[in-house]
């Protein structure tokens, strides 16, 4: 009898031949497939391409390739610190950073909490697709409304000025008007879109702070200070770390399609630089140096923010 009780036990240990790391992975093994796809893309699409690198370090020739071509150190490195439009270009994208991270990163914040506040449903969805369609224009179509609407034959804006009996204004020569033209556009195009993660955010928020809130003779305006903006705080430090990575990161199709003669002196940035001078006149290995000395500033920078982050009692993204 006892022989014939402990044989079930001998076979439960037998069905279990993984133990430790292995066991985990199979029986999470699902998870991994899932997961599959996206470690691929990285993969092939994101580390991969970094063995490009290298063509930073010579004078890369095509017919030559990468292991054929002339080695020649901090070169173009050092023409880019030397080069006169260096810190023009350095103090516009810099500038552009910032009118980005002071008025378009907080109005997604903003309509989130505008939204959480809608009470009836139907409303609320049909506020939510509105402001989600934009996001799913090209800056194509982007930059071609703003051409209709603000040239000064026929568009809208200047119709409006010429009425009201001013005289007609070349916004999109403007220097003076590229900036706030190019910050508009965004808030127009993703700000909606970047709702939907805070949104998502509020949607964990226990009903019951808000509960105790109100028995406690809360307002409207104290509960969204002291409960809402708390539980989403976590959320939006994240994303301002992963804000700034991108500080010497711009739209550039965006900018491209903005840029002309007249407003060059505030839209040539790092990004346009690139394609302009290492691109179109083939000195490859000098743009990708470029690019190099961007990724390594916004590494810095996002280091930097994360560590600060934490000093402060948050998660930060590592």
């Amino acid at each position: 009898m006892q022989a014939m009780k402990a044989y079930p036990a001998l076979r439960s240990e037998r069905r279990r031949p993984y133990s430790g790391r292995m066991g985990r992975i199979v029986q999470q093994k699902w998870f991994y497939l899932m997961l599959a796809p996206g470690l691929v893309f990285f993969l092939l699409f994101k580390y991969v391409p970094m063995w490009g690198v290298v063509i930073s370090f010579q004078e890369y020739q095509p017919a030559l390739g990468v292991t054929g071509s002339e080695w020649v150190g901090f070169k173009h490195f050092r023409r880019l610190f030397t080069d006169p439009d260096f810190w023009l270009l350095f103090k516009n994208t810099i500038t552009l950073f910032i009118w980005n991270l002071a008025f378009v990163f907080p109005v997604p914040i903003v309509l989130a909490l505008m939204l959480n506040e809608v009470g009836r449903m139907m409303y609320k969805r049909i506020v939510q697709t509105i402001i989600y369609i934009p996001h799913f224009f090209s800056w194509v179509i982007v930059v071609s409304l703003t051409y209709i609407m603000l040239t000064t034959e026929g568009g809208v804006i200047n119709e409006l000025v010429g009425r009201l009996g001013g005289a007609p204004i070349n916004f999109l020569l403007s220097e003076d008007w590229f900036r706030p033209l190019y910050v508009l556009q965004i808030i127009w195009r993703d700000a909606g879109w970047g709702t939907i993660i805070y949104l998502a955010a509020l949607a964990g928020t226990d009903p019951q702070l808000y509960e105790a809130a109100r028995i406690d003779g809360a307002s409207r305006w104290r509960q969204l200070w002291h409960v809402t903006l708390p539980s989403i705080r976590s959320t939006i430090v994240i994303l301002l770390i992963l804000k700034v990575s991108d500080i010497l990161e711009l739209s550039f199709d965006h900018i491209f399609l903005m840029q002309n003669s007249m407003n060059r002196s505030v839209s040539e940035v790092f990004d346009t630089y690139v394609y302009t001078t290492g691109i179109q006149q083939g000195q490859f290995s000098y743009s990708i140096a470029v690019g190099l000395f961007k990724a390594f500033v916004g590494l810095a920078v996002v280091m930097a923010a994360n560590a600060i982050a934490k000093r402060f009692g948050e998660e930060g993204i590592y």
